[in-house]
């Protein structure tokens, strides 16, 4: 990939991020010297960015070098997260047909890592402690178990088609939960046991359950981060 497709992609994931949180309201004016400056990047790979988010119907062009962000944010975003909810469930697919005894094992031992910071977390939080440091672990820990799946579906283009999808950055969704967790310590705990389960159906090898499991716990995860606090 070339340097300025490099930058447009980044400028696209990051122009879409800020239109799913609310950052840039709808009907919010949005101009190609007045991005490019805001991402420190040339005019360029912002043009391409607001073209690829105009066929997604995110924005509206006003003019040569001026858009409006879609009064359609809040649909057109439920469209996005549709598609990366579904192709997370293609993954989970794909991984009970091809996991190996390895990435299993794997997958195991990074959720006996999760359960025993998922404990020291609790202690330092009921002592008044800081927690910090075990909660940018925990969420280290889990990227990682979420990478090692993907692993295990072995089609890096379904990866790639993911990676492509998000409707929240890597750097943006931690935010997102960080923020969410410091005013909520109980936040997303709801949804951990989901992971075990998962891991149990790509060893029995049920693709069905596994898909399943994985779309309930992305619609839950990608809900839970959109909601206005």
């Amino acid at each position: 990939m070339t340097t300025a497709g490099t930058l447009a992609d980044q400028a696209y994931r990051h122009v879409r991020t800020a239109i799913a949180t609310g950052e840039l309201a709808p009907g919010e004016k949005v101009t190609e010297r007045g991005m490019a400056e805001r991402l420190a990047v040339s005019p360029t790979p912002v043009r391409e960015a607001l073209r690829r988010l105009e066929l997604d119907g995110l924005i509206e062009r006003i003019g040569p070098r001026t858009v409006l962000v879609a009064a359609i944010r809040d649909a057109a975003i439920d469209d996005l997260a549709e598609v990366e909810v579904g192709l997370r469930g293609l993954v989970a697919r794909f991984a009970a047909r091809h996991a190996t005894a390895e990435q299993l094992d794997a997958l195991d031992a990074l959720l006996d890592r999760a359960d025993d910071l998922l404990i020291l977390l609790k202690e330092r939080s009921a002592q008044g402690g800081p927690v910090e440091r075990h909660l940018t672990e925990l969420l280290d820990t889990m990227q990682r178990f979420n990478d090692t799946v993907s692993a295990c579906a072995h089609n890096p283009v379904l990866i790639r088609m993911l990676e492509q999808s998000r409707v929240f950055s890597r750097p943006q969704r931690r935010e997102l939960l960080l923020q969410r967790v410091a005013e909520d310590d109980t936040f997303g705990l709801e949804r951990y046991s989901s992971h075990r389960a998962l891991v149990r159906a790509l060893r029995a090898g049920d693709s069905a359950a596994a898909e399943r499991i994985a779309l309930e716990d992305s619609q839950g995860g990608l809900a839970a981060l959109r909601e206005t606090p």
